[in-house]
C-alpha cells in the first residue's frame, strides 16, 4: 500500500517543529484530506495537539522502543489507501539515545520508515550564515532525506532575500517561511508544552497559525514530497499477526479496566491502550477528580501519568475516591500506576511552595517536588521476581520527572541504555507495578497480556 507521508523535523528543540506540524496538519485537514498523525519518541503531549485538530489520536513511534520490522508496522496499521501522514520529529534531527546514537532519533524513525524529511530552521538572529548550517545538515544526511526547508522566525523582507541565496547553494527546495508570532506561542512549564485544554482560545490561534501558514509556505508542494515516498512493500511491513488475546478464556470474555483520565491525568500512549483491547480488555475511562467511585464492575486500575500536582487541591478533596481506591486494591484488584498516577498513591504529594496535599494513601510515602529532573531519559526494566514479565526479558520506557519518593521501590532493575547504569525502582506485587517509568507496552506485549490475565482471575473470585 502507498502511504503519502511526511517528517518535520528541525536542527535543535525550540526551532518550532509543533507549530509547523499543527499548523501542516490543519492545512491538510482543510484541503479535505485523510490525515495522521505521529510523533517520534516518547512524548504525551504534542500528540495532544495534534489530536486537537485532526480530531484523531496521534500516535507515537520510537525505533528504540519496538525496533526496526515493529516500528514500521506500528506506522502502516490501521492506515488505508489515500491517507497522508505527518510525523514530527523529537529534540534535534540526529539526536537519538543519549544525544549520541542514531537509535531512537528522529533520523533513524525516518530512515527505518523511508519518510522523507522537512528541516524546520530557526532563523531568528541569523543572515547569511543559515547556509552552512543547513547546508551542515544536508551533508549528514547519508539517506538524502531531507526534501525541503522551512525557515522559522524570519521576517518577509529577509526571507525574500535569502531565498535566492538558499536555493543556488543548497539541494533541497525553500518551501517557505514563518514570521515570528509571539501571540500564537504555545507556553511551556518544566515538563514541556502546556496542554491544550489549558491553553485559552487554543481553536482560534491554531486557525490564525494555519491562516498564516498558507499564506508563506508552499503547501501543495509539501504535499508531493509526500506522494514521493517511497513505497513500503508488505514484505518489509507486514501487519502484525493477532495473537489469542484471549488465553484460557472463551472467545468474547473480556474484563474491564479502570482507565483515570482527566486534567490530571491524560499521559498514555494511543497504542498502550490498544494493546489491552487487542489482549481482551474494555477501557471505561473515570475521573479522580470529579467522580466519587471507581466504575461499577470494573476488574482492573489503569492510573496513568499527568500533573496530579496542579490539581492537588480538586484530588485531595474527593476523599470518596481515594477510599473506593484503596479498597479495591487491597482487595486484590489488579493495578498499574505510572509517574503521575504513581505520586497519587502516595499518602500525600508536597508541591513547590512546600504546599502538602494528602493523597489517595495506598503507598505510605511522600512525593516532593526538588526543583530540578530527578531522572530522565530512556531505560529497560527487569523484574528481580518474574511476575509481569517472562523471566529475564526487559519492557522499555522513559522518565521525566522532577518529584522524588520517599519511598521508590526496589522490586525491578533500571537499566539506562547507553551507559548501562543500574538502579532499583517499582514497587510490585502479584498483581500490581506502581513506579515513576512510563512503559511503552509494545515494546514487551507480555506485560499487558499478564495484566489482562490478572484482571481475568481477579473477576473469576470476586464476580462469579
Amino acid at each position: 500500500m502507498k502511504l503519502r507521508r511526511v517528517m518535520i523535523a528541525a536542527a535543535k528543540s525550540g526551532s518550532g517543529k509543533t507549530m509547523v506540524t499543527c499548523a501542516l496538519l490543519q492545512a491538510l485537514k482543510d484541503r479535505g484530506q485523510s490525515v495522521a498523525a505521529y510523533k517520534c519518541g516518547p512524548d504525551y503531549i504534542d500528540p495532544m495537539f495534534h489530536e486537537k485538530i485532526i480530531q484523531v489520536p496521534s500516535k507515537n513511534l520510537d525505533t528504540f522502543f519496538t525496533g526496526e520490522q515493529t516500528t514500521r508496522e506500528l506506522l502502516m496499521r490501521g492506515r488505508k489507501e489515500g491517507d497522508i501522514a505527518v510525523l514530527e520529529g523529537v529534540m534535534g534531527l540526529f539526536d537519538g539515545l543519549g544525544g549520541i546514537w542514531e537509535e531512537g532519533s528522529s533520523y533513524h524513525l525516518a530512515k527505518v520508515t523511508c519518510t522523507p524529511i522537512i528541516l524546520v530552521a530557526d532563523a531568528k538572529g541569523m543572515g547569511r550564515s543559515i547556509i552552512p548550517v543547513i547546508s551542515g545538515f544536508l551533508a549528514y544526511d547519508d539517506c538524502h532525506l531531507i526534501q525541503g526547508v522551512i525557515l522559522n522566525r524570519i521576517s518577509k523582507s529577509y526571507y525574500e532575500l535569502l531565498k535566492p541565496l538558499l536555493e543556488k547553494e543548497l539541494k533541497a527546495k525553500v518551501l517557505g517561511y514563518l514570521p515570528e508570532q509571539k501571540e500564537l506561542h504555545i507556553a511551556s512549564r518544566h515538563l514541556g508544552l502546556m496542554m491544550p485544554h489549558e491553553l485559552e482560545g487554543l481553536r482560534g490561534r491554531l486557525n490564525a497559525l494555519s491562516k498564516h501558514f498558507e499564506e508563506t509556505v508552499c503547501v501543495e508542494e509539501i504535499m508531493q514530497i509526500a506522494q514521493n515516498a517511497h513505497e513500503i512493500t508488505e514484505n518489509s511491513c507486514r501487519q502484525p499477526e493477532m495473537e489469542n488475546v484471549s488465553g484460557n478464556h472463551e472467545a468474547g470474555e473480556t474484563v474491564t479496566i479502570a482507565v483515570a483520565r482527566d486534567e490530571a491525568f491524560c499521559f498514555y500512549y494511543e497504542d498502550n491502550l490498544r494493546l489491552l483491547e487487542e489482549k481482551g480488555a474494555k477501557l471505561q475511562y473515570f475521573s479522580p477528580i470529579h467522580d466519587r467511585e471507581l466504575p461499577k464492575g470494573c476488574q482492573g486500575l489503569l492510573l496513568g501519568g499527568g500533573y496530579p500536582e496542579l490539581y492537588g487541591e480538586e484530588l485531595e478533596a474527593n476523599t470518596d475516591m481515594h477510599m473506593s481506591i484503596r479498597q479495591a486494591i487491597a482487595g486484590g484488584m489488579p493495578a498499574i500506576a505510572e509517574c503521575g498516577g504513581f505520586m497519587y498513591l502516595h499518602s500525600a504529594i508536597e508541591a513547590q511552595g512546600g504546599i502538602r496535599r494528602k493523597m489517595a494513601g495506598v503507598i505510605p510515602a511522600v512525593c516532593t517536588y526538588t526543583e530540578r529532573l530527578v531522572r530522565f531519559g530512556y531505560i529497560e526494566l527487569k523484574e528481580k521476581h518474574s511476575r509481569f514479565l517472562k523471566e529475564n526479558e526487559v519492557i522499555k520506557g522513559h522518565e521525566f520527572h522532577y518529584y522524588d519518593s520517599t519511598k521508590n521501590g526496589e522490586n525491578c532493575f533500571a537499566i539506562k541504555p547507553v551507559t548501562n547504569r543500574q538502579y532499583s525502582c517499582i514497587i510490585e506485587g502479584e498483581n500490581y507495578w506502581f513506579g515513576f517509568p512510563h512503559l511503552y507496552y509494545p515494546s514487551n506485549p507480555t506485560f499487558p497480556e499478564r495484566f489482562v490475565e490478572m484482571m481475568h482471575k481477579y473477576a473469576e473470585r470476586n464476580f462469579k
